[in-house]
């Protein structure tokens, strides 16, 4: 009677193991659309194949028509890890369960910037054109998800000057860097914005073409680009891709064709260690942006707009808390 009364006392000691992901046998890494999905394909095949080897996994290439398409596959876990703006990878954190683990580096060890260009023989000179000549624009924007494409213009060029860009310009269009660069060169477009490491690249396949080109305006610098995850991928596999990143490049016999191939991609030569803490200050300038653009809302009621600005201003206030702890 006691064995029986002690067997299913044991039923009742059920030890509960956490679900954890089961190390895959190949992943899916998302590359955004800054260019045609065949360049992109070009210029990033090398390293995958390179990742696979270190990893032990298949590495797929992910494409989309545009960063959104990335965004939702990482959400809807057809994409593991992704190469990202920071825009896009706030996008990615914030719906996508995803989470920044490397940022790339530059050959300049710095980050890179925003830009506004034209066509050397533009009738459009300076920044000051832009801003007072804008019904004589066709002008070129990046994509919604774009940090240096639309998100830091958005704010340094419009928001700052009171600028709604869909009113301000003759006509505009969105599309990649890569389209708008060739726009700008074939004198379709006036002006569009664009970024540094577009340009290199410009520089390394056609450098003939570079000085046809007229910067208008260049940003602050911008934090270089990150590397996400999504948070539930199986621990092993994230030790492994976190490994490789930081190696590649910069250890090992074939450091210096690692990074090789890397400047094909952009003007890289490696990958650091970061967190969802490089997001921080393109959350703080989405913020101004929105700030600014409330305050010159001149039809909305008072105070709805006082409501809206007071959790703006909490929002940057909890920022500026972050960013401070960081620099302690």
């Amino acid at each position: 009677m006691w064995l029986k009364r002690f067997f299913a006392s044991l039923t009742l000691c059920v030890i509960v193991l956490p679900a954890w992901a089961e190390m895959p046998k190949e992943v899916n890494f998302g590359i955004i659309s800054t260019d045609s999905s065949a360049a992109l394909r070009g210029r990033w095949q090398p390293v995958l194949e390179d990742m696979a080897a270190r990893v032990g996994v298949k590495v797929n290439a992910f494409f989309a028509t545009d960063y959104a398409g990335v965004i939702e596959a990482m959400r809807f876990k057809k994409v593991d890890l992704s190469w990202f703006g920071n825009k896009s990878a706030i996008e990615a954190v914030d719906r996508a369960n995803g989470e920044v683990f490397v940022q790339t580096l530059a050959e300049d060890g710095a980050g890179y910037y925003s830009l506004l260009i034209t066509h050397r023989d533009s009738a459009f000179k300076t920044f000051d054109d832009v801003l007072k000549r804008g019904k004589e624009i066709n002008f070129g924007i990046g994509d919604p998800n774009s940090t240096s494409g639309f998100v830091v213009p958005s704010y340094y060029v419009f928001a700052l000057n009171h600028i709604d860009p869909k009113t301000h310009f003759k006509t505009i269009r969105s599309a990649n860097h890569e389209t708008n660069l060739q726009a700008v060169l074939n004198k379709q477009l006036d002006v569009a914005t664009n970024n540094t490491e577009q340009m290199a690249l410009l520089e390394k396949r056609m450098p003939d073409k570079v000085a046809e080109i007229r910067v208008l305006w260049k940003s602050p610098l911008i934090a270089s680009d990150p590397i996400v995850w999504r948070k539930d991928l199986d621990p092993e596999l994230k030790a492994k891709l976190k490994a490789f990143f930081i190696a590649y490049g910069s250890t090992g016999p074939k450091a210096a064709e690692e990074r090789a191939r890397l400047l094909q991609i952009q003007k890289w030569i490696g990958f650091r260690e970061s967190s969802n803490a490089q997001l921080l200050p393109i959350r703080q300038l989405e913020l101004f942006r929105e700030k600014t653009k409330l305050e010159a809302d001149a039809n909305l009621p008072a105070a709805e707009k006082q409501a809206k600005l007071a959790e703006i201003n909490r929002k940057l206030a909890d920022l500026n808390e972050q960013l401070a702890a960081l620099k302690k």
